[in-house]
């Protein structure tokens, strides 16, 4: 291990009363100012920056979030953690000191994360030590080292008044017996006493490191201990060297919890003094000591001064240590004022420059408060302790923008919660998109949005909780399927036909939703289905029909023709996929993925060979080919045949799809074959022959898995 850099501090503490008085009334004043307790000592990085609301920052609040509780709840009373993906990793590490109650570590380290983000704002690394704990966080990956470099030195003024040589054997002897302790303890930690006698005060020792060192890389992270302990605390009644994978401390008066280790020294060992001879035995006895004083430093051997000299330069020192912060808090109040007066005239705007800015943010939360009563805008300190911080236990699975979670609000309410992924396809567009549709949209058959969370880079969609997931948990998978009979499934199919009746015609809005597939739709408690996922929903007039795009989106297997091929949608497409989702409900089979019907590569096409040789029965799942009238089973293919026609003027509209499911004694036509029906598997080459027509479209398309 190299030899770590150290950093010195001093000071005196000969204050004559005036200076104590102002420093406690500057005291009182900060206290006032910044209730927040201040790190003791900190290292800040200042190599490398964040910006408000970025992703670093929010992964350094989930792991302030989390990491405290992680810390104390380990009987170590250590923790490390890791948030976010790279190049926004943000990487930490907590120890408590081992003798710290499990309270006491999560307030301090709780504490350390303000801190570090105060006291260091907008480093990507700090590292903070306080008496009871530590914490170091960081972009770069140093959990995966044992590095214990750049270790912080803290000294006491005050000496002893043995000789130098007996106060260097001393230390030497407390450190390298205390070192061998806390190495073979299995928390790595332990504390020491030392007795001698006669003008030798008790010594009393704290040395730490991380419990994941092994007991070799805990002797390695100590070795160059004792040198620094001579080096630069030589004669100094008491020290620190604190570093984030091993520290150390001793002072002559105890600073800790519990009872220390005992140790002795050989009497032999102990040079001759003016008050003992040498090979005198040495009496080994507690001994009375004075109050605790606070360690100071001193300067090191280098830089000494006469008295004179070094008192002169404390008062000056003292001086500056009163200016500088009476003038910072001159400046903070200073600035508060112009900062409350800013607030206060840009509040009188804040409306005009919502309305004006309707792609933005501001304006997005303006409207939705302005709109609906019953929407939330959730902070993303409750969304964190809804889902216990998007905790693996509480993942209900991947949407094509990100995960979603379950959650629990105060009141006991169960929510699932859609965490837009920062590296998805759907940018802050799509998440408006589908914050303002689905926050004016009321229907049984569409999922309710209760409310959103915008904040920096997350963005976050709070949706009701529906028990039973969704549709593509029951029919493609054979162990559930029995759990969906054919009345369930008509009544599934009737409302998920009504929920698109009212995006096409009821709602205020005629709204395209682009995405519809059997993930997409929900199911209650009751087996409801809900229509959910309106990231890609498109809005048109009432006069208008369809649209273009250069960007086409959406789920192989479920776009129509014309959207997949020339970015034409509208209506129609939304019943084409309508008619694919059919389908997979009466046979309980994908049209798309690794199945192979026959001859055939999708659903769609086996559906049509085995309609046009009237085979059309076998089609229909074996769980519900008993319960299902034949006549019945002959109309609702014929519906889905007759929706996912390649020509879209030949479809129906979801009006006609209503009406044809709902009444038995409608004549229903022959339907054209479907788009896509003659992907086929060649019988000669043995191989995929897939007709893909030229596009020049942006495609991004999502495939669904064949199984969950």
């Amino acid at each position: 291990m190299s030899k770590p850099a150290v950093r010195r501090i001093h000071c005196d503490k000969k204050y004559s009363r005036n200076m104590c008085a102002m420093a406690m009334a500057i005291l009182l004043l900060l206290l006032l100012l910044l209730p927040l307790a201040a790190a003791q000592w900190q290292s800040c990085d200042g190599i490398s920056n964040y910006t408000a609301r970025s992703t670093y920052e929010t992964n350094l609040r989930l792991l302030s979030s989390a990491l405290p509780k992680k810390a104390a709840s380990n009987s170590t009373l250590f923790a490390t953690g890791t948030a976010g993906d790279v190049p926004d990793t943000v990487y930490a590490l907590a120890l408590c000191r081992g003798d710290t109650n499990a309270s006491a570590c999560e307030d301090c380290v709780a504490t350390a994360f303000k801190d570090g983000q105060r006291l260091c704002p907008y480093d990507k690394g700090a590292t903070l030590y306080y008496d009871p704990c530590m914490l170091s966080f960081s972009d770069q990956n140093f959990l995966a080292t044992n590095d214990n470099s750049g270790v912080l030195l803290l000294m006491n003024t005050q000496n002893f008044t043995m000789s130098a040589d007996s106060a260097r054997l001393l230390l030497f002897n407390l450190l390298n017996s205390t070192t061998q302790a806390a190495v073979n303890s299995p928390r790595r930690f332990t504390t020491s006493r030392l007795d001698v006698g006669y003008n030798f005060p008790t010594l009393f020792c704290l040395m730490q490191c991380t419990p994941d060192l092994t007991a070799a890389e805990c002797a390695a992270c100590f070795q160059d201990f004792p040198q620094i302990t001579l080096q630069y605390l030589d004669g100094s009644q008491g020290g620190r060297i604190l570093g984030r994978r091993c520290s150390m401390r001793y002072e002559i008066y105890r600073f800790f919890q519990g009872d220390p280790l005992p140790l002795t020294i050989v009497a032999s060992a102990v040079p001759a003094t003016n008050n003992t001879a040498p090979g005198t035995p040495v009496a080994v006895y507690p001994q009375p000591q004075a109050e605790p004083k606070t360690p100071v430093g001193v300067p090191p051997p280098e830089a000494q001064t006469t008295v004179q000299e070094q008192q002169g330069r404390n008062s000056k020192l003292w001086v500056i240590g009163i200016a500088v912060p009476l003038l910072l808090i001159l400046l903070c109040f200073i600035f508060a004022i112009v900062w409350i007066r800013r607030r206060r005239k840009g509040k009188a705007n804040l409306q005009n420059q919502a309305a004006a800015n309707r792609g933005g943010e501001d304006a997005l939360v303006w409207r939705l408060e302005e709109k609906s009563s019953d929407f939330t805008l959730f902070d993303f300190s409750e969304i964190l302790d809804a889902t216990r911080n998007f905790s693996e236990e509480n993942r209900l699975g991947q949407g094509g923008f990100g995960p979603v979670y379950k959650g629990q609000l105060p009141g006991g309410m169960e929510v699932a919660v859609k965490r837009l992924a920062s590296h998805s396809g759907q940018g802050f567009t799509e998440f408006k998109n589908e914050v303002e549709l689905i926050a004016k949209l009321q229907h049984n058959n569409l999922v309710r949005l209760l409310g959103c969370c915008i904040q920096g880079e997350e963005k976050i969609l709070v949706y009701e909780y529906l028990l039973n997931k969704s549709l593509d948990f029951f029919i493609f998978d054979g162990n559930r399927t029995t759990l969906v009979d054919w009345n369930k499934r008509r009544s599934i199919v009737e409302g998920i036909a009504q929920g698109l009746l009212y995006l096409h015609k009821h709602s205020r809005l005629r709204i395209i939703h682009r995405d519809l597939k059997a993930s997409n739709i929900l199911l209650d408690q009751d087996m409801n289905p809900k229509i959910s996922d309106f990231g890609l929903a498109k809005i048109f007039s009432s006069n208008e029909s369809q649209g273009s795009t250069n960007r086409v989106v959406g789920t192989y297997g479920y776009m129509s023709p014309e959207y997949a091929s020339e970015g034409i949608y509208s209506i129609k497409s939304d019943v084409f996929s309508f008619g694919v989702l059919l389908l997979e409900i009466l046979s309980g089979k994908r049209n798309s993925g690794f199945h192979q019907y026959g001859e055939y590569l999708n659903l769609l096409g086996y559906s049509w060979q085995l309609w046009i040789e009237g085979s059309w029965l076998e089609l229909v799942e074996a769980d519900i080919a008993g319960e299902i009238h034949t006549t019945e089973a002959r109309r609702y293919i014929n519906i889905a045949l007759m929706c996912v026609q390649e020509n879209a003027d030949d479809r129906p509209t979801m009006s006609d799809v209503v009406a044809m499911l709902n009444s038995e004694s409608v004549v229903l036509p022959e339907p054209n074959h479907p788009a896509y029906f003659n992907l086929r598997v060649s019988k000669v080459h043995e191989s995929a022959s897939v007709v893909d027509p030229c596009s020049i479209n942006d495609v991004t398309i999502t495939v669904e898995p064949d199984g969950r």
